[in-house]
């Protein structure tokens, strides 16, 4: 899910709902024309990388995490002013390239760039309208865990001015983090304000940001950034570029900014919450509860989907899809030789998690023997890649546990971009706190889901594109990543994976999962659904534990929309290679098809069928 979480908080592309001009029906261009085409592609290029550049200096994290030093003492202005000030500069940038550059005049691949320049801005446009009805901090994706997170991974030090610039950036870390307070405080003014579990799972997870030393003094294990900016120095002492006093007196900067910018932000965020959370009822509402509650549902949609299916079509998609896969999950059962019935077969799989068949041990030797599969999972799979695709990545891939102020039971395993340059892989993190979360049966579809052929694959190649405008390597729509990655958990079947029946059942569950996520967001968000219904819902359909059902319904309630756009891109893309099989015959191949996807960076599902029927009656030609 991770880039993801990540790129919800840091990143500047922003889709959209907006119509885009009329695709033309081939890529080709008249000979007469050549010239005149070469010549307006080239200068709208050269137009968008200046454009980029500006949009990136909005956001130092953006940079950082492209591998650049660029403002690299800073972090984000996370006001609401600096997102009206980005917007109206989008805004700028649309009326200039509108009145800049002739659409006739750009061959299709530059076409599609104007096009997305503009859908992203329409979809800015209308988040703003709903800017005050989000929910600023969550358990999911607050920036409260996010931003310590994006300084240990991304911030990295090679010589004694990176370490300034780290101790600079916690103190943006206390600014940031009361710029988001207020921002709590004001949407909840208007009515807006999380789940009781969103108010928990901040509280929670900001204490344990300020555990440790220095900021409990008596503590004999250091804070996360503190040993991580302390690690950080120890690695210039080792490289000759510091002396002991100098790390010293470093650290103590360090300490001393996590002391009066750090802590104070967060006891105060901590405080707002705590004060609050009497007064939150304990049963949860969907985003129908809220001030403008169904056209704020209707915008999510639109923007996880990029399309323009209602909330009712999304439910009615969801149920047929779960009725069909309940069928595939029958026929598993029944070669397994199980004679009861399915919800049967569902409890024998989740009734003892000390039967090592199905679970690891809830020890560290089981958290590890989770790793090493999955990394075995994805090393064997990496093997076949070539048969499949024709672009391959380059960037390297590791698994990781997730960081302990941040991991939660049953919490979903989610992908953390590596950066363009290859300096940091791409992660696939697990939350392994709780093992009986985490069935061996469905480990496979999960890591190719995060890693190859799914997030860490299509993200690295979208990163690693050449001929394309920058902005486009760095974009990022819900229901392309989502529905790719749920997609190549089918594609690493032809490729040979799941040759246990279990773990191919466990493929069925995880399709199943995301089918349960378009009944259930609607559900919530459209029909009032309670959090005990959702639940029942969810075990009535699957084998799913029970934390890993309440963690997922407790996600869905603060980010309406968002679960929809697995199921609704894997669709779309299924829905695109059947026409393509369909249409070409023989001359269907499947890594061309593939290249056609992943080859242009992340498209909104519209522009992705318009790439296709290119491509299509580019090979019928």
């Amino acid at each position: 899910m991770k880039r993801l979480l990540l790129l919800s908080a840091i990143s500047l592309a922003m889709a959209g709902c907006s119509e885009a001009p009329p695709p033309s029906a081939t890529t080709q261009v008249p000979v007469t024309q050549s010239a005149s085409v070469e010549s307006e592609t080239e200068r709208l290029n050269a137009w968008f990388e200046e454009k980029y550049e500006q949009q990136l200096q909005f956001s130092p994290l953006s940079l950082t995490r492209q591998g650049r030093k660029d403002l690299y003492d800073q972090i984000d202005d996370m006001s609401e002013q600096a997102e009206a000030e980005q917007l109206a500069w989008r805004a700028a940038t649309v009326k200039e390239l509108k009145e800049s550059f002739d659409y006739d005049k750009l061959d299709e691949n530059a076409r599609i760039s104007y096009d997305l320049w503009i859908f992203q801005y329409q979809q800015a446009k209308e988040r703003a309208e709903f800017l005050r009805r989000n929910y600023v901090l969550t358990q999911m994706n607050g920036m409260q865990s996010m931003l310590p997170t994006l300084i240990m991974n991304y911030h990295k030090v090679s010589e004694p001015a990176d370490v300034d610039a780290y101790v600079s950036r916690l103190k943006g870390i206390g600014r940031a983090v009361e710029q988001l307070t207020d921002r709590v405080a004001i949407n909840a003014d208007e009515g807006v304000k999380a789940p009781y579990f969103a108010y928990e799972g901040v509280i929670k997870q900001s204490k344990a940001v300020i555990s440790g030393y220095p900021f409990e003094p008596e503590s004999d294990t250091d804070s996360s950034l503190l040993a991580d900016v302390k690690s950080k120095i120890a690695s210039l002492v080792e490289a000759g570029k510091l002396s002991e006093e100098e790390a010293q007196t470093l650290t103590l900067q360090a300490e001393t900014a996590l002391l009066e910018h750090v802590m104070p932000a967060y006891d105060k965020l901590i405080s707002w919450f705590e004060n609050d959370l009497p007064n939150i009822d304990r049963e949860a509402k969907g985003a129908g509860s809220l001030p403008q509650g169904e056209a704020y549902y209707n915008s999510m949609l639109a923007y996880r989907t990029t399309t323009d299916l209602t909330a009712d079509e999304i439910h009615q998609i969801g149920l047929s899809e779960v009725e069909r896969i309940l069928g595939e999950m029958k026929k598993i059962k029944e070669q397994e030789g199980f004679d009861g019935s399915l919800k049967e077969f569902f409890a024998y799989i989740k009734s003892d998690t000390s039967d090592e068949r199905f679970y690891y041990p809830n020890t560290d030797e089981g958290r590890q023997g989770y790793l090493d599969d999955a990394t075995a999972y994805l090393d064997n799979i990496e093997s076949k890649l070539p048969e499949f695709f024709g672009i391959l990545p380059k960037a390297d891939l590791v698994v990781k546990r997730v960081e302990s102020y941040r991991e939660q039971a049953g919490a979903p395993q989610h992908y953390f971009a590596g950066s363009p340059d290859g300096s940091t892989p791409g992660v696939y993190y697990a939350h392994l706190l709780d093992m009986t979360s985490m069935p061996k049966n469905e480990m496979e579809a999960i890591a190719y889901h995060e890693g190859n052929p799914g997030h860490h694959m299509q993200i690295s190649i979208a990163q690693e594109l050449e001929g394309v405008p920058k902005f486009r390597t760095q974009s990022f729509f819900n229901s392309y990543v989502e529905g790719w990655a749920l997609y190549a958990e089918s594609v690493a079947k032809e490729m040979g994976g799941y040759q246990d029946p279990m773990s191919d059942f466990g493929r069925l569950v995880s399709e199943m999962w995301r089918a349960i996520r378009l009944v259930v967001d609607t559900g919530i968000h459209a029909k009032g659904w309670s959090e005990e219904q959702a639940q029942q819902f969810f075990k009535d359909n699957s084998p799913i534990s029970d934390g890993a059902i309440k963690a997922e319904v407790q996600r869905y309630f603060v980010w309406p929309g968002q679960a929809t756009s697995y199921k609704i891109g894997m669709l779309k893309i299924q829905q695109l290679r059947a026409k393509a099989e369909q249409q070409l015959g023989d001359k269907f191949d499947i890594r061309a098809f593939h290249d056609v996807i992943l080859g242009s960076g992340a498209v909104p599902l519209t522009i992705l069928e318009r790439m296709v029927d290119n491509w299509i009656a580019e090979r019928k030609a």
